[in-house]
């Protein structure tokens, strides 16, 4: 692509600065990496998480907890793990007496992440987990408190936080490109399979919005840069169908921010859905779509008219990029931009949804 055309198309919309952060490579290797222990092997972790190790630039994979014996025999020989540094569940906090161990990556399912998140706190590690961050906002707090009292640093896994078109986005909607923003539609869902622990309410504390809705929700908050005062939802689920016996299948929600932002959004495990849509006077920014492992298309309607904005092809993914964050925090003494306070916001907005949905009112929300 020619210079003139990549500038056209960039815009000069803050996608520079988003560039800057997200495709380039570090020009010297840092003194040393930062050693990650994964908690829990399942599909996530074994086929997003742990493989994209290799596009980092300060984390490397050190460590693996199951309590599966043969996954970590499996995956300690495919990723050269000594079995020094294989654990089981019951003998977690060994990894106190492990130096190459900086930070563990939580990746179970939500009713174990704050025991995990704690323990490993009190071991002395840097904590990384994955998004919701608990089953409830008592939860989230007892984690927060546990990685301060400790003095780790917590981090939640936002990966879209990490993917370039989604940070231009939030630098177009809080910029005003298209208009003051007024309007946010949020839609996620896809048709869940049955006899997966995401459709079992103790371990995953809820249906769809605990697993797909909350990229709607936190989508709706991070391109407002603003927290929900009040929300209105309704639920609707067929409790006939085996798969939702203990759990929700689809809520819609909606949003109402203290600047006047609206945001109208969907969490479904029986429809498919994968988008947002930021509007304001002037146009609108679309996303489809918008948090998948890859694959972001953005489409922009400006003063009546629409065209695709194409970013350039990232050096580093949003999962590596996730990775590297927390281990730069860590080496620099930074904070995380997804600290624990933004799985806490989300788990308030969260227990608020329900609440509305069961008691069919409007649900205030305060901090």
């Amino acid at each position: 692509m020619a210079t003139g055309s990549r500038r056209a198309l960039l815009g000069g919309l803050g996608a520079g600065m988003v560039l800057a952060g997200m495709n380039g490579r570090s020009r010297a290797a840092p003194a040393r990496r930062i050693g990650y222990a994964i908690v829990g092997l399942g599909s996530y972790a074994t086929r997003q998480v742990m493989p994209n190790f290799a596009g980092c630039d300060h984390a490397r994979l050190v460590a693996l907890v199951s309590g599966t014996p043969a996954k970590l025999d499996q995956y300690g020989a495919q990723y050269g793990i000594p079995a020094t540094h294989r654990y089981s569940y019951a003998d977690f906090e060994r990894i106190r007496d492990n130096p190459d161990i900086d930070a563990v990556y939580v990746v179970l399912p939500n009713s174990l992440h704050a025991e995990y998140a704690v323990r490993a706190a009190q071991a002395g590690k840097h904590v990384l987990c994955e998004k919701p961050m608990a089953t409830s906002v008592a939860e989230c707090a007892a984690m927060i408190a546990a990685c301060r009292k400790a003095g780790t640093k917590l981090m939640i896994g936002y990966r879209s936080r990490f993917e370039p078109y989604n940070r231009l986005a939030i630098d177009l909607a809080r910029s005003g490109y298209v208009g003051r923003t007024r309007l946010i539609t949020a839609e996620h869902g896809f048709a869940i399979r049955p006899d997966q622990w995401r459709l079992d309410r103790a371990l995953s504390g809820g249906g769809s919005m605990m697993d797909i809705g909350i990229y709607s929700l936190n989508a709706a908050r991070y391109l407002t840069g603003e927290e929900p005062v009040e929300v209105s939802a309704i639920e609707s689920t067929n409790r006939s169908d085996p798969r939702f016996r203990t759990v929700e299948d689809r809520i819609g929600f909606q949003l109402r921010f203290p600047s006047g932002i609206l945001a109208n959004c969907l969490s479904s495990y029986s429809s498919g859905h994968n988008g947002y849509r930021v509007i304001g006077a002037q146009g609108w920014i679309n996303m489809e779509p918008a948090t998948p492992y890859s694959g972001q298309s953005m489409m922009i309607r400006k003063d009546g008219v629409t065209a695709p904005r194409i970013l350039p092809v990232a050096a580093k993914n949003q999962f590596a990029g996730q990775l590297d964050h927390l281990a730069e925090c860590i080496l620099n003494g930074g904070t995380p931009i997804v600290p624990g306070e933004e799985g806490l916001a989300d788990l308030r907005v969260i227990e608020a949804i329900y609440r509305s949905a069961a008691e069919r009112r409007h649900v205030a929300i305060s901090a």
